[in-house]
């Protein structure tokens, strides 16, 4: 495995990065700004971001643009309808937006038409219904209207290799999300003054900071090796690849975002400060396709 990236990933990953950079939330309040919203969509819809894996993008691409949307917080459906794209040769109309199913709801579905839904290797599809109240605050999930109709069938090899890619864009998305609420905390400690002093000068806070920073870059290493995975290896192992980078990424995410809290001290237990919606986010992916310790055959404390 070689984990230097092309030139041509690079620029992708910088691409995504400036796009969540310039039209990702900056504030709680702008979570609501409907113009903010509607140029984000217009960007990422223009890009064609959606439309990666059947463009022909390797899990590794669609891990960096997952992660860099997940570090700005990106509010527009990018996640499940990727996921989606990925099967866009298993009876899915070209004319509706779709999405994936977790459970019984259609998952980050904001303006989307369809849902697939999994039982077992059958592929069903239905319609997008009312919006259902959630923990995170970036992505909307909905109903799934009754009655659904089979569309397709997939081999056990093809639902293994989009479980392994469902594992990996979550994962990357989750490294976003502790990367940013990383930052998010490292910018605070360098203004916040305490008896005189930066916050981040003393040993207490900036150790926080730096075994943050560990878990974060614990995280790319395993992460990547999942997403190369997911078409350099057999489906079978591309899934144990995605599960123990998922448990990891998901248990230092989640550490990393009540770091960041705690950081902020008293600010950060309010709705106004940032660092609860990255927490949020994170515990959502971290829930869509969940993987327990007992599901891989190899010991993580």
């Amino acid at each position: 495995m070689d984990v230097r990236l092309t030139s041509e990933q690079r620029q992708l990953r910088d691409a995504a990065a400036k796009l969540a950079d310039d039209l990702g939330p900056g504030s709680v309040s702008e979570l609501e700004d409907r113009a903010r919203i509607a140029r984000l969509e217009k960007a990422v819809d223009t890009a064609g971001w959606r439309a990666l894996r059947s463009d022909g993008a390797s899990g590794v691409e669609i891990a960096l643009v997952a992660e860099e949307f997940g570090r700005r917080l990106v509010d527009v459906p990018f996640l499940g309808p990727v996921l989606a794209d990925d099967l866009r040769g298993h009876g899915l109309e070209d004319d509706r937006r779709w999405t994936i199913s977790a459970g019984d709801r259609a998952v980050d579905a904001r303006d989307c038409h369809s849902a697939l839904v999994f039982d077992e290797r059958h592929l069903l599809a239905g319609e997008v219904g009312s919006a259902l109240e959630g923990a995170d605050l970036t992505r909307a999930d909905a109903e799934i209207r009754m009655p659904l109709r089979p569309i397709g069938e997939l081999s056990a090899d093809q639902l293994a290799q989009w479980h392994a890619l469902a594992l990996v864009a979550t994962t990357a998305d989750l490294l976003g999300t502790a990367r940013g609420a990383h930052t998010l905390a490292t910018e605070y400690a360098k203004v916040r003054e305490q008896y005189g002093s930066t916050i981040g000068s003393y040993q207490a806070v900036a150790h926080l900071l730096a075994e943050g920073l560990a878990l974060i870059e614990g995280s790319i290493s395993v992460l990547r090796h999942a997403a190369w995975a997911v078409d350099e290896l057999t489906p079978s192992e591309a899934v144990r690849a995605a599960r123990i980078a998922k448990l990891y990424c998901a248990r230092a995410a989640r550490t990393v975002c009540e770091t960041a809290i705690q950081v902020h001290g008293g600010i950060g237990n309010t709705w106004e400060c940032l660092a609860h919606v990255y927490l949020r986010r994170a515990l959502v992916s971290t829930e869509l396709f969940p993987v327990r310790l007992e599901e891989i055959d190899c010991g993580l404390s």
